[in-house]
């Protein structure tokens, strides 16, 4: 045989076997990671959103309304201030878009009162808070609940403006 008809040959072989042969889909590229770069054309940069489940302690410092780890109560009450509920609705969200959070609320009261009637005040203060975060969402499961009492003031004056600072309820976030 030529060397031409074997070169026709073989050209129209390879023409079958590519003509033949199934197209490839091909995959997209994974999606984008923010970066907070501007894209939303705003001129300001995208808000961080961490993925579901990722946990970082860095989170908490990102998002102004997590910056907020303590609440305030009135004299001898447990009551959730209303100026609370944006800060309970950002916690109550941050916890359920990471299950493995884990939030403890510490209790705590002003010098007044016996060191017993203080105890279950901060407790129920902690309980307080965790009722609000857990009807917004939060897990039980993912919430602990201590009282401190009167034991860690955060102002040690007499006198209704410091007495105010030490009736709060304080949220601290662990890594588990």
């Amino acid at each position: 045989m030529h060397p031409i008809p074997k070169l026709v040959l073989a050209a129209m072989l390879c023409t079958s076997v590519v003509a033949c042969s199934k197209k490839v889909k091909e995959t997209p590229p994974p999606p984008a990671t923010d970066t907070g770069a501007n894209t939303s054309g705003t001129g300001e940069p995208a808000p961080y959103t961490p993925a579901p489940g990722a946990y970082t302690a860095a989170d908490l410092d990102r998002d102004s309304c997590l910056r907020i780890r303590a609440f305030y109560f009135d004299l001898d009450s447990d009551n959730v201030k209303p100026e609370s509920q944006n800060a309970i609705l950002c916690h109550a969200k941050y916890l359920r878009d990471r299950p493995m959070a884990r939030l403890t609320l510490e209790g705590n009261t002003d010098e007044r009162g016996s060191q017993e009637y203080n105890l279950a005040l901060g407790e129920r203060r902690g309980n307080s808070v965790a009722q609000a975060l857990q009807a917004q969402g939060a897990s039980s499961s993912q919430i602990t609940v201590v009282s401190f009492g009167e034991e860690r003031p955060q102002c040690r004056e007499a006198g209704e403006a410091c007495w105010s600072q030490n009736r709060r309820a304080d949220l601290n976030y662990t890594v588990p």
